[in-house]
């Protein structure tokens, strides 16, 4: 048996092939070549010297025959028979290759009543397009030696422009039906591409002869393009794609034209220049961008309610908001209403629910993260004049998005800051700006875009540190903290199924019991959002997971117990009311950036000169309001000013490492040094906040849902607020608000005299 490695042929079963008498005394070595011998024709991938070869040179997939020809004027007619899958292959030094094989079997679909109407057929068209060649008459003697499809397909080969893993494939084909349908194919191909060639079309065809006349068009306009493409390699085919993307575009008329130029100077200079990279990024993001505008849609409001209750548990006033705007934009067809910019503390939901927004649009999502940005190019890009130019965060998040009016949250836009590259924050005012963004310019591209229907949504912990210009073009949303019943909802609707989901645990298999939620609530995490408490319930999941794992019968019910057991964290102790009251000391109520926390003011006289003296940490705001406090103190009880003369007064707020600042622990101060003054004592019951004046007045403070949640949560019973804080009380949950009695105050006076410090005959 002779082993013959062929490319680039078109085999088939039971058909004729012809090879040159030189390459079968190659392949049979030593041995003779004689008519009758046995031969297995295997398939290159490659056209490779036999000394490259290897056993991955070959397909897998063969076909075995008999020589039946050996003809004088030098070749080879080799008769083929049935397909064999090749199992193992050596390449031998004589040229020869050794090889074992099994028969492949064929899935005989193609009735010959079918096959004898195809032949006929084909060989009609292989007449009518010969007759416009001077040889046509000679070729019906060639026809009448093709007996199938398969012959029809091997005599053709070595004319066929065809790659050769395509002629592989139909080796390959187990069913005789579509295997010659695929040879059908390429030959009709062939002829219509001749057809063309020659013009020698006609305009009269049958209707699958079009579809075959479409097909080699653009077979043929493929082949001469990677002509092309091979005589001036990318260059061509880059330029004519960017035509087309800028063609298609639907870029403004500036955008167009600086698009244009750009693409005039990559042809002038070539794929060599050293600049050609540049121009080929630039034309790829501007033709990459969505230049023109999405068609707006009447958005179900329900719907989107629905969405938005799906993803986020509470934050109503937010949700209220939320459809609000929406409703604006159903009315006016386009993006309309304010920036929205959500203020609050980490993990309440702010950045994720821009991606609820997003879904209930139905639009698109990116997040553009601002933390630490101090470059004006951050946000308007680079000069293409610069080395590594790039777009700005902007367009970036616009490129990735894909379309026009996507929803963008701008994340930690309080994290900004300034340097000598400029102001970021700046930027930012034409980016959110309604006037303005509708001719965005971005440095990188040099010409304007539309933002008007992007959807801009802000983020920040505070808006203390955000410019007063950029400030005022936002509308600011509170997400205040989650009350503790807030934070057990969503933790059983959301992070509970989400952490088990991520760790493989069964819903089955693992039930978190409601005391164990509240457990973790209250004392592991001490933060106004939820992120702690994601992070507790996912290493909590995470322990769970070994035990599930390990006991694949069992199920098990998490309890306080367990919680309490398993966790290493130490519980986090909050600030409770004193059980011991003493005169001096009072109890005041603290924002910080992870929620409300309580706090107490102490004071003592000590032997002394009349200095104060403040330890604690404290600021020069809260410095100020001690000083503001020890004045009123001094106007309202004239008897102390010998205490006050003959000794130091030391005010102290415990917790000395963590800094304190602020004016809303003025009346706090004030009381607690009149109860040292007077030595009556303020009920450890009792905590109070606001801002107080020389005059003597109680001015507002902000954070006041989290003082509230902070005092609940430390068991306080009563909270003096100033009056002018009322109205902030419909942003605090109802379930604190019923816990506690809330007395508004407007003056110092009134603070005095609730807690009993003051007498109350009128001062």
């Amino acid at each position: 048996m002779i082993v013959i490695p062929v490319y680039n042929m078109i085999l088939a079963p039971y058909a004729s092939a012809y090879f040159g008498m030189d390459q079968i005394r190659r392949s049979a070595g030593d041995k003779g070549i004689v008519a009758g011998e046995r031969v297995v024709l295997i398939v290159a991938k490659e056209n490779q010297n036999f000394k490259d070869m290897t056993s991955e040179s070959f397909y897998p997939i063969g076909i075995s025959g008999t020589i039946s020809e050996i003809n004088n004027q030098g070749y080879v007619v080799i008769r083929t028979e049935y397909r064999v899958d090749i199992e193992n292959i050596e390449i031998h030094f004589d040229h020869t290759i050794g090889l074992s094989m099994s028969r492949r079997n064929d899935l005989d679909d193609l009735k010959p009543a079918v096959e004898t109407e195809k032949l006929k057929n084909l060989k009609q068209e292989m007449r009518d397009f010969a007759a416009g060649f001077e040889w046509g008459d000679s070729i019906e003697y060639w026809l009448t030696q093709i007996d199938s499809i398969g012959m029809a397909g091997c005599a053709m080969s070595p004319w066929l422009e065809v790659e050769n893993e395509k002629r592989y494939e139909i080796l390959a084909e187990d069913s005789n039906l579509r295997r010659a349908e695929m040879i059908e194919e390429i030959l009709y191909d062939f002829l219509e591409v001749g057809r063309i060639t020659n013009e020698a079309v006609t305009s009269q065809q049958k209707e699958h002869q079009k579809m075959y006349r479409e097909q080699a068009i653009k077979r043929q306009m493929e082949h001469l393009q990677r002509e092309l493409d091979e005589m001036h390699p990318e260059n061509v085919t880059d330029v004519r794609r960017f035509e087309q993307k800028i063609a298609e575009s639907g870029m403004n008329e500036t955008a167009r034209k600086e698009a244009e130029k750009v693409l005039n100077r990559l042809k002038q200079e070539g794929n060599q220049s050293a600049e050609a990279g540049l121009l080929y990024d630039y034309l790829d993001f501007v033709t990459g961008l969505s230049w023109k505008k999405e068609e707006s849609h009447h958005i179900d409001l329900e719907e989107a309610r629905k969405i938005l209750d799906e993803d986020h548990y509470g934050l109503s006033k937010v949700k209220d908001r939320i459809i609000q705007q929406i409703a604006v934009m159903n009315l006016k067809k386009q993006q309309s209403g304010s920036i929205l910019l959500f203020v609050g503390a980490p993990g309440t939901g702010k950045t994720s629910i821009g991606k609820s927004i997003a879904r209930a649009l139905g639009r698109e999502y990116v997040r553009v993260s601002l933390g630490g940005v101090h470059d004006e190019s951050d946000i308007r890009g680079h000069r293409r004049t610069y080395i590594g130019a790039m777009p700005g965060r902007i367009m970036d998040g616009i490129s990735k998005s894909g379309v026009s009016n996507p929803v963008m949250v701008l994340d930690e836009v309080d994290k900004l800051s300034a340097s000598y590259h400029g102001s970021p924050a700046s930027a930012l005012l034409e980016v959110l700006d309604p006037e303005q963004n509708n001719t965005f310019t971005d440095h990188y591209m040099n010409v304007p875009y539309d933002l008007s229907d992007v959807l801009f949504i802000c983020t920040a912990n505070t808006t203390d540190t955000i410019p007063e210009p950029l400030l005022n073009r936002m509308e600011v949303i509170q997400f205040s903290g989650y009350t503790p019943i807030e934070k057990l909802h969503i933790a059983k609707r959301h992070l509970v199924p989400k952490s088990m989901e991520s760790m493989g645990i069964e819903s089955d298999r693992m039930i978190v019991e409601d005391e164990a939620l509240e457990t973790i609530i209250s004392d592991y995490t001490m933060e106004a959002g939820v992120r702690g408490l994601r992070k507790i319930i996912d290493t909590l999941c995470r322990i769970f997971a070994v035990k599930v794992s390990s006991h694949p019968d069992e199920n098990f019910v998490v309890t306080a117990e367990a919680v309490r057991e398993e966790l290493e964290a130490r519980p986090i102790q909050h600030n409770k009311i004193l059980p011991a009251p003493k005169a001096g000391v009072v109890t005041g109520l603290a924002w910080t950036p992870v929620g409300g926390e309580i706090l107490y003011i102490e004071t003592m006289f000590t032997r002394g000169k009349g200095e104060l003296i403040i330890t604690g940490q404290l600021g020069d705001v809260m410095k100020e309001s001690a000083r503001i406090a020890v004045s009123l103190v001094k106007t309202l009880f004239p008897e102390s000013e010998a205490k006050f003369r003959d000794n130091d007064l030391h005010i102290h707020v415990p917790a000395g490492a963590v800094p304190k600042d602020g004016p809303s622990a003025g009346i706090a101060l004030t009381s607690a040094i009149a109860s040292l003054v007077t030595g009556k004592i303020v009920d450890t019951h009792i905590a109070m906040t606001g801002e107080v004046a020389l005059r003597g007045a109680v001015t507002p403070i902000g954070g006041l849902p989290e003082k509230l949640m902070a005092a609940e949560r430390a068991g306080i019973t009563r909270v003096f607020i100033p009056e002018e804080n009322m109205f902030d009380l419909k942003d605090v949950a109802e379930e604190v608000r019923n816990k506690i009695e809330i007395t508004p105050v407007s003056a110092v006076t009134d603070v005095l005299r609730e807690t009993g410090v003051l007498n109350l005959v009128a001062v």
